[in-house]
C-alpha cells in the first residue's frame, strides 16, 4: 500500500463518538462564559450573548428540501457538486478559477464554507480540504453523507490560487487578502477579488471556518481564533474540539473581523507553519471542522469535546537578548516553567559563547520561531503564561512536555460541555492582536492571522 494511501486511511480513521446516554442530553442551555476571564470581557461577552441558547437555530425543515443557489448554479438537494468559481470577472486575461466543491443535503439547514489558502504559501488548509473532499469523508455511508445531512457545506481548498503557484502569501500585486475585506469591485485587483468573494461566497454563508498556518519564520501550535462575544463565533469556536482558543475580533480588513461584522460566524484555524505540510495540524483540522458540523446538526453524532479549553486574552513574549543563530529547545505546544531554558543562541563569528533563553513565565508556548536568524529584541516564543488548570493541562503532554491536542491521538471523547474545564488566560494582546509583536522584517511580512 503507498504511503499516500496509508496517509488517507488514518485520516479517514478519525474516530465518531459514542452517542451520549439519553438521560445526558440537554438542549437549550445558555451559551458558556468561562468565569474566569478577567471581569471586563466576561461582562463583554455575557452580553453580547444575552442568555442565547448554545443549540444551533432550527431551519424549518417543514418547509421542504430546495436547491441550492452557487453563483447561478443550482445544486439539488442530497447531491455532491464540484465547480469553478472565477476570482476575477473578465473577458479577456486570467480570471483565477478556483475548485469549489458543495455537498447539498436532503434538508434544509445552515450553509457553511470552509475555506483554506487565503494565504497562498499557507499548505495545512488546502491539504485537510482536498483530504475532506475525497472519498474517506464524503459519500454514502460516510462522515459527511448528503442523503443523511442537513444544510449545506462549500469546501475551497485553495483561495488564493495565483499566490499558492507563486508559492506567495500574496496576490500578483503585493497585496494581502486577508486585509482587503470585504473588498471593492472599482479597486485595485486584490480589493476586486476579496469583493467577489465577499459577494458569492461569504454573504452566503451562515458559518465560515478560515484555515491558516503561522507566517513564514515560526509555527502555530494548533489553535483557535475567534470573538468569543459573537454568540455564533464562540458557538462554533467551542464545538471546533481543541484546547487553544484566543479571544480578539481580528485585524482590520480580515474576513473574520468583516464577516463578524455582518453576523456571519466566523474562526480562524490557525495550525503549524508557511510552506509546509504539517501532518498534526492537517489531522487536527478535519477533525474539527467534523466537529462543528456535528455540533451544527448538520451531520449524524455528537461533537467530541477536550478535557480542558484555554480561553486567553492575552499573552507574553519571550524575546532574544543576543543576536545569533537560535536553537529552539522547546517547540511550539511545550508547557515550560518560569525560568526554563526553551532556546539557545550561538554565534559563529565568536564560536564557543552561547547564550540561554529563558522563559519569563509558567505556560504554554502556541507558537515559536522556526528562523535561526536573531538579534536583539526578536521575538521567538509567544507564551499564555498560565495561573489556573496547571495540573490539568500536565495530564495531557506527553513524554517531551508537549500538549497532546484533541484530534492528534485518535481519542474520541464525549462529554457534556459543562464537564469541560475553563482555563482563563487573563491580559491583552501587545500591540493589539496575537500576532503583533512579530512586526515585520526582511524575512517575510509578519502579521496577526496569518
Amino acid at each position: 500500500m503507498s504511503s499516500s494511501e496509508d496517509r488517507d486511511k488514518s485520516l479517514a480513521a478519525t474516530p465518531k463518538e459514542s452517542p451520549a446516554p439519553r438521560a445526558k442530553r440537554r438542549r437549550h442551555r445558555p451559551l458558556k462564559v468561562a468565569n474566569q476571564l478577567s471581569q471586563k470581557r466576561r461582562k463583554e461577552i455575557e452580553k453580547a450573548l444575552g442568555g442565547k441558547s448554545s443549540s444551533p437555530k432550527k431551519w424549518a425543515r417543514g418547509s421542504g428540501s430546495k436547491t441550492h443557489l452557487f453563483d447561478r448554479k443550482r445544486i439539488k438537494p442530497s447531491t455532491i457538486r464540484k465547480l469553478e468559481f472565477s476570482l476575477l470577472d473578465v473577458e479577456i486575461g486570467d480570471s483565477w478559477p478556483i475548485p469549489v466543491t458543495i455537498i447539498h443535503g436532503s434538508r434544509p439547514g445552515p450553509v457553511v464554507t470552509i475555506l483554506g489558502a487565503v494565504h497562498g504559501n499557507e499548505l495545512v488548509g488546502p491539504l485537510a480540504l482536498t483530504y475532506l473532499c475525497g472519498p474517506n469523508f464524503i459519500g454514502e455511508g460516510q462522515d459527511i453523507d448528503p442523503t443523511m445531512m442537513a444544510g449545506t457545506i462549500r469546501i475551497i481548498p485553495i483561495v488564493n490560487i495565483p499566490g499558492y503557484r507563486r508559492q506567495n502569501r500574496n496576490f500578483p500585486d503585493g497585496r494581502d487578502l486577508n486585509r482587503n475585506f470585504p473588498g471593492n469591485d472599482e479597486s485595485n485587483t486584490t480589493s476586486r477579488v476579496a469583493n467577489r468573494i465577499w459577494t458569492s461566497i461569504v454573504k452566503t454563508s451562515d458559518y465560515i471556518i478560515d484555515l491558516h498556518t503561522a507566517a513564514p519564520g515560526r509555527t502555530n501550535m494548533p489553535q483557535i481564533r475567534a470573538n468569543l462575544a459573537h454568540p455564533e463565533s464562540n458557538r462554533i469556536a467551542r464545538s471546533f474540539g481543541i484546547e487553544t482558543i484566543l479571544d480578539n475580533i481580528g485585524p482590520k480588513g480580515s474576513l473574520r473581523r468583516a464577516a463578524n461584522k455582518s453576523g456571519i460566524g466566523s474562526i480562524t484555524y490557525e495550525g503549524g507553519g508557511s510552506n509546509e505540510a504539517d501532518p498534526e495540524s492537517v489531522q487536527v483540522a478535519i477533525y474539527g471542522i467534523l466537529n462543528v458540523l456535528r455540533g451544527l446538526r448538520m451531520i449524524p453524532g455528537y461533537p467530541n469535546r477536550p478535557y480542558f479549553r484555554i480561553l486567553a486574552s492575552g499573552s507574553v513574549w519571550i524575546r532574544s537578548d543576543q543576536g545569533g543563530l537560535l536553537d529552539i529547545l522547546a517547540p511550539a505546544g511545550s508547557f515550560v516553567n518560569e525560568d526554563e531554558i526553551v532556546a539557545t543562541i550561538t554565534d559563529p563569528e565568536r564560536p564557543g559563547i552561547s547564550h540561554d533563553v529563558l522563559s519569563p513565565n509558567r505556560g504554554l508556548l502556541i507558537c515559536t520561531a522556526t528562523h535561526p536568524f536573531v538579534t536583539a529584541g526578536t521575538p521567538i516564543g509567544h507564551l499564555l503564561p498560565m495561573k489556573s488548570g496547571i495540573k490539568t493541562l500536565q495530564k495531557r503532554l506527553d513524554d517531551e512536555g508537549r500538549l497532546i491536542i484533541s484530534g492528534s491521538d485518535g481519542e474520541p471523547p464525549w462529554r457534556e460541555d459543562d464537564d469541560v474545564e475553563d482555563i482563563s488566560i487573563e491580559g491583552e494582546w501587545s500591540g493589539g492582536s496575537p500576532d503583533a509583536e512579530w512586526g515585520h522584517s526582511d524575512i517575510s511580512s509578519l502579521e496577526e492571522e496569518s
